[in-house]
């Protein structure tokens, strides 16, 4: 099993939980208790010309979370 890291805002990686196997289910429970924001770019050019750009952002949290905030 690999290791789950965090970017923080200011650009710094550390692991979430240094030295110890995570199960799925508790991975899914931090990120939902926290909620987490995916972030990417898909770019298809030919010669150099962007021909299809796509951004995507969403937001991946549990409704009690967003209800509490």
């Amino acid at each position: 099993m690999g290791a789950v890291l965090v970017r923080h805002a200011g650009g710094a990686v550390t692991a979430a939980v240094p030295d110890r196997d995570v199960a799925l289910v508790d991975l899914l429970d931090r990120l939902l208790a926290g909620g987490v924001v995916i972030t990417g770019d898909i770019t298809i050019s030919l010669a150099d010309v962007e021909l299809v750009h796509i951004s995507l952002r969403a937001l991946i949290s549990s409704v009690q979370t967003l209800v509490d905030s």
